[in-house]
């Protein structure tokens, strides 16, 4: 099976510049994506029911912001879209399709920064990191979980283009 992930950054304008052609030439079984920015609704029918998919989404409540979705080239037997707590889930930012007994998360996991650029959303980051972690170790008593996104966070150095400048960003704390 291949998987992919993508932060598309926005859907409708990824699907001016040819995110149909790429769901086409990807050879993906899945593809899920983060930063998906519209509601279903507001994205073209062609890009909401791409020929050949089957499409989920999770928006964000707020226009705009955040949300994940998953084409899939068979219909998951089932999807969610909800961790249990209002404050994560209005914003759009996880959902999983099962296929029998497997189960594929897209997540779109906070940055940690406030709205003044500072670390005030860290203990939120944090606690939705750990209502995902225990979701999906409940999904893995099932089967096989395959969980991706955009984690914004960083473990080592080398997995930033400038570690020095980002020593006190909310995605490579040491916490």
């Amino acid at each position: 099976m291949r998987i992919i992930s993508w932060n598309v950054n926005g859907l409708r304008a990824c699907a001016k510049k040819g995110f149909l052609d790429f769901l086409e030439q990807s050879a993906a079984d899945v593809v899920l994506l983060q930063e998906v920015r519209a509601f279903p609704a507001q994205l073209p029918a062609a890009v909401r029911e791409a020929s050949g998919w089957h499409a989920v989404f999770a928006p964000a409540e707020r226009p705009g912001y955040s949300g994940v979705g998953i084409y899939s080239r068979k219909p998951p037997d089932k999807v969610e879209s909800k961790l249990g707590e209002a404050r994560f889930d209005t914003e759009g930012r996880f959902i999983v399709a099962h296929f029998s007994r497997m189960a594929i998360a897209s997540v779109y996991f906070p940055k940690g920064s406030g709205r003044d650029r500072d670390n005030s959303r860290v203990p939120y980051k944090l606690d939705f990191y750990r209502a995902v972690f225990d979701r999906i170790e409940r999904l893995r008593r099932r089967g096989p979980v395959f969980v991706v996104g955009d984690y914004n966070t960083a473990v080592e150095e080398i997995d930033l283009a400038r570690p020095m400048g980002n020593t006190k960003s909310s995605g490579f704390l040491p916490e």
